[in-house]
């Protein structure tokens, strides 16, 4: 009887685990992006963690005891890529030891597989600044190459779980006829300002400037990577005078020192824009991620004086 109880007892412990096994995929994504992208392809047959948050610089994020944790249970594993996290993703999947989700394994999904880039560097000066060798990562933040992210996620859940590859297609498709009917609204929504010349902190907007017809003409960052100096906030306030450039646009981990600066010596607007899915409250999937900033970006070239 005692025998029996204990093992009703371990039975219990173990059923969520050989259940989450059997029927759900454990996945764990660089960013919260992907997380969404991921929830979206795989319904109910995925449980997804996002390594960062959605207001974290995905440069810069410190390597935790607990993703370690969750990378060794995860069957699949979704990056970004092209050098993004190349600081604390390849220590996370060593000290995982976990070879489903290794790079070449079938539950390793870069997600940059088959998204046309930009700014790829023909040769590679360090002395520009933190360059990026294999061209600029921040693709996620065009909707429409959202939807190459997208099939390279369901790609790799059908790999792991083939039974369901008609409702990972379905999803997929679900998502990228969702994509195209926002994205109109989006272009609609922004076509006044077409062409419009605006300032940016940091150079991780060159996919959504060219979805959205926007042209960034200079950054407060005198290089990729290298802080604002004297010599650069002066040159963009000439810029902005003399241009009547009405919005400068920024993300929610840097300071806004230099840039409030800039927009008191300049008229300008500093606008904070998102860069992932949980970013604002309001941002609970990728959808919301345009949403949030397109309308952003509309109010504030509406309400500047330039």
């Amino acid at each position: 009887m005692r025998r029996n109880h204990i093992l009703t007892i371990i039975m219990m412990l173990f059923l969520p685990a050989v259940l989450l096994a059997g029927g759900t995929l454990r996945v764990v994504t660089t960013l919260t992006d992907l997380k969404s992208i991921t929830e979206a392809i795989g319904g109910d047959k995925v449980e997804v963690f996002s390594i960062a948050t959605g207001f974290q610089n995905p440069h810069f994020v410190d390597p935790k005891p607990s993703y370690i944790l969750k990378l060794s249970k995860a069957d699949m594993f979704v990056t970004v890529g092209l050098d993004l996290e190349t600081g604390w993703v390849p220590p996370l999947l060593n000290s995982a030891r976990n070879s489903k989700i290794q790079k070449g394994s079938e539950g390793y999904v870069d997600a940059s597989a088959n998204v046309p880039l930009l700014q790829v560097p023909s040769s590679v000066n360090r002395a520009e600044g933190d360059i990026h060798i294999f061209g600029n990562p921040h693709y996620w933040l065009d909707p429409v190459r959202g939807k190459a992210i997208a099939q390279s996620i369901c790609a790799g859940l059908v790999r792991l779980s083939p039974e369901n590859q008609a409702m990972y297609e379905a999803n997929l498709k679900t998502f990228n006829d969702k994509i195209d009917v926002k994205v109109k609204e989006w272009i609609s929504k922004m076509a006044p300002f077409k062409g419009q010349h605006i300032i940016a902190y940091h150079n991780e907007w060159v996919y959504f400037e060219q979805r959205f017809g926007l042209q960034i003409i200079d950054f407060l960052e005198p290089k990729p990577g290298i802080p604002p100096s004297p010599n650069q906030l002066m040159k963009v306030i000439g810029e902005i005078k003399r241009e009547s450039i009405p919005v400068i646009i920024s993300s929610p981990y840097f300071t806004t020192e230099s840039a409030d600066l800039v927009a008191r010596q300049s008229g300008a607007k500093v606008v904070v824009l998102a860069t992932s899915v949980g970013a604002d409250d309001s941002i609970k999937d990728y959808f919301d991620l345009f949403e949030h900033d397109v309308n952003a970006l509309v109010s504030a070239f509406q309400h500047t004086t330039h």
